[in-house]
């Protein structure tokens, strides 16, 4: 049912657009003759001004009006006296409502009251609303609807804009590092005919043109690691990737990543890079190091602390997973009601431990890398120089969650070609995550490919950690959503 309140708020708004044009007042002019942000102008006392906006407030009464008026910059108040602009303007800003655009000419002046203000000489309109704004002070009660429709939550909810304002600083502060580092942004496909580069379900589609199945890409590493075999020393990309998974807090099927590789750098030197840009992206966009992310006080500042996986386990659950045989760790997986690693239908060592390790993560506040992983956790990372049942692999964690995923890259044909068929027997055993046999990547690395140290970052968990945001759909300008008539169906 329609609020017949709203209906009825409509109708005038409709009525006043009309009498707009019976005036000859053109109720969407093509453009302005804006000369100042709202901002400038409060530094422009006793000058003539012209600036625009929202109208988010009206007050007044008699021959006097006054309008808030908010652009991109700030709000300033707008003074409109009958005297000054005369029958003609006033009767037009009695035809204003709420959520209209407009455009202000006059002095800047300061009230008794201190406020900087614009003295109206003439103004125009620049865009009629014929929705109603929701209330300003109660805002949009159901949180579904603030990301069902964001331009209404960034309107009414000045700290949802703000957020969306620094994840744009952010991002364009860590190309700007990368950059100064050397490495070079080079696109890849979305669209690819074998998805790779992580576990993960796809995302399918078909193409008519050629008459064959694509996939959504859930990563970039397998076309960024082929430029690094091309001669590319530094590449990094920053887009989109799409899982066909889960939504949470920390989770959205269209994800922002970052990914770069490093030829010649190993998981060493990933670390420190990974260090580096958060340390001083925060420090260029906040002005600080110091964030509060999950309730905790955080400090990114480098150097972060470094833990094995094993050593990580040690710590937190007092259990030395090295000491352990494998009926011993049954055991242990067991009395911890976790899932133990299973493969080719036969108890895994590795992912075992992999398991117990996600026990640790809520306990991992203050930044810290957790290093070496069990080598069946991957099928493209090289196996640990000291320990072949281990891999280069690290995860950064902050707040209690993962922020990215590095490797020592696999640069070795046949072991990855070795790693690529174990993951597909694991597909026959009805894991749909697994990693696809690329032939076209393993070619490609027969040609050679240098050392080489590879890293992805979240860029929307990045966000979430320097703006202090709980959940991702905050971060994202417009979330995945259900439809609404998907939503009404499955109630």
């Amino acid at each position: 049912m329609v609020d017949q309140k709203s209906v009825d708020t409509i109708e005038i708004r409709r009525e006043r657009l009309k009498k707009l044009r019976d005036m000859g007042i053109d109720p969407y002019p093509h453009s302005s003759d804006r000369q100042q942000t709202n901002k400038e102008a409060k530094d422009m006392i006793d000058k003539q001004v012209v600036v625009v906006g929202r109208i988010m407030g009206k007050r007044g009464h008699g021959k006097l009006m006054f309008l808030d008026l908010v652009d991109e910059s700030d709000k300033i108040q707008v003074f409109i006296s009958h005297k000054v602009v005369g029958e003609e303007q006033f009767k037009l800003v009695s035809l204003l409502d709420l959520g209209d655009f407009i455009e202000v000419s006059g002095q800047i002046f300061k009230t008794v009251a201190g406020e900087i203000s614009v003295r109206c000489s003439s103004l125009k309109i620049l865009s009629k609303t014929l929705q109603p704004l929701p209330n300003t002070w109660y805002g949009l009660q159901n949180v579904e609807d603030r990301y069902r429709k964001r331009y209404l939550d960034f309107v009414i909810n000045p700290e949802s804009k703000k957020i969306i304002e620094l994840r744009s600083k952010i991002v364009y502060e860590l190309r700007n590092l990368l950059g100064e580092k050397g490495f070079l942004e080079i696109e890849t496909p979305t669209l690819q005919p074998i998805y790779g580069g992580a576990n993960a379900r796809p995302f399918k589609t078909y193409y008519n043109a050629l008459e064959q199945d694509f996939y959504l890409k859930i990563s970039d590493e397998l076309y960024l690691k082929r430029l690094i075999i091309g001669g590319f020393e530094k590449v990094f990309e920053i887009d989109h990737n799409f899982r066909n998974e889960g939504i949470d807090a920390t989770h959205n099927p269209e994800f922002t990543m970052m990914e770069c590789y490093w030829a010649y750098a190993d998981y060493n030197q990933i670390m420190e890079l990974t260090e580096e840009i958060y340390s001083k992206v925060s420090k260029k966009v906040l002005g600080t190091t110091k964030v509060n992310y999950n309730g905790f006080d955080v400090d990114l500042k480098a150097p972060w602390q470094r833990l094995t996986m094993a050593d990580a386990i040690n710590k937190y659950l007092k259990i030395d997973v090295d000491k352990l045989n494998d009926e011993e760790l049954k055991q242990k997986a067991k009395k911890l009601k976790i899932e133990e690693g299973i493969r080719g239908g036969l108890f895994n060592r590795g992912l075992t431990i992999a398991s117990l390790f996600e026990l640790v993560e809520e306990k991992l506040i203050d930044p810290v890398f957790i290093t070496d992983f069990p080598k069946e956790t991957t099928s493209l990372c090289k196996l640990h120089r000291d320990n072949v049942e281990l891999i280069e692999r690290f995860e950064p964690y902050i707040g209690g969650k993962e922020i990215g995923n590095a490797y020592t890259e696999l640069n070795d044909p046949d072991l990855q070609r070795h790693f690529f068929e174990e993951e597909a027997k694991a597909k026959l055993d009805g894991n749909d995550e697994t990693h696809p046999l690329d032939e076209d990547f393993l070619t490609s690395m027969e040609y050679g490919m240098p050392p080489t140290g590879g890293l992805g970052l979240g860029i929307d968990r990045m966000v979430m950690i320097m703006t202090g945001t709980h959940s991702i759909r905050d971060v994202i300008a417009f979330p995945t959503l259900r439809s609404k008539k998907s939503q009404k169906k499955s109630t």
